[in-house]
């Protein structure tokens, strides 16, 4: 499926990257994950109605929509750029025309992410590589201090990781590899095209 058909479908506009800008170097730009990685992704890996998503760095909310359209997962995006953050809010009122019942299960955050407040609920978190392994650090850090508040089982995605993000995880934090799904076309020309997932579970 090209990218015009799930913007058709979702009724949403998502289409279109950022322009780099070399003097902010914490925040990388925008760019939706492509929905034919999407598709991959959900082939090798499931979510459920009752599961909690948390997109750090959403921009205009597409993974927002794809993930709740198909799996009626709840799911906030976390956006600092109030632009993005407007634009995904006219998304949200586009999607809802189509998915009225979908109304309290997407939503949407203009903050930094390292400033959001961990829900209790929230169980899975996405990274697009949106910012540097300082800020990273800092949100896993909120996802570790909520898990000791409130034990339950997270997952961490990350889509395009950095090395740094994986050093991170993988030496520093008490998560652990659970899948790497490796996007055959795209890995070809690049080895970051894959998604890497990390897990933390609770044991009564």
């Amino acid at each position: 499926m090209d990218e015009y058909y799930y913007e058709n479908l979702l009724n949403i506009k998502t289409i279109g990257d950022q322009k780099w800008s070399k003097n902010n170097t914490h925040y990388h730009p925008y760019e939706p994950t492509l929905y034919s990685a999407l598709e991959y992704l959900f082939e090798r890996y499931t979510l459920k109605s009752s599961d909690h998503v948390v997109d750090f760095g959403c921009g205009k909310g597409r993974l927002n929509f794809y993930i709740n359209y198909f799996y009626k997962s709840n799911i906030t995006g976390i956006e600092m750029n109030e632009i993005f953050y407007y634009e995904a809010l006219e998304n949200k009122a586009n999607y809802l025309k189509k998915n009225k019942k979908s109304l309290y299960k997407v939503n949407f955050e203009c903050c930094l992410a390292q400033d959001y407040k961990i829900k209790p609920y929230d169980n899975k978190f996405y990274f697009f590589n949106p910012f540097s392994v300082q800020i990273f650090t800092k949100v896993v850090e909120n996802i570790l201090i909520s898990f000791e508040e409130n034990p339950r089982n997270i997952e961490i995605i990350l889509y395009y990781p950095s090395e740094d993000y994986i050093y991170y995880l993988e030496y520093l934090s008490p998560f652990v590899l659970s899948k790497d799904i490796i996007l055959p076309k795209l890995n070809k020309k690049d080895e970051r095209e894959r998604f890497v997932i990390y897990k933390l579970s609770y044991k009564n």
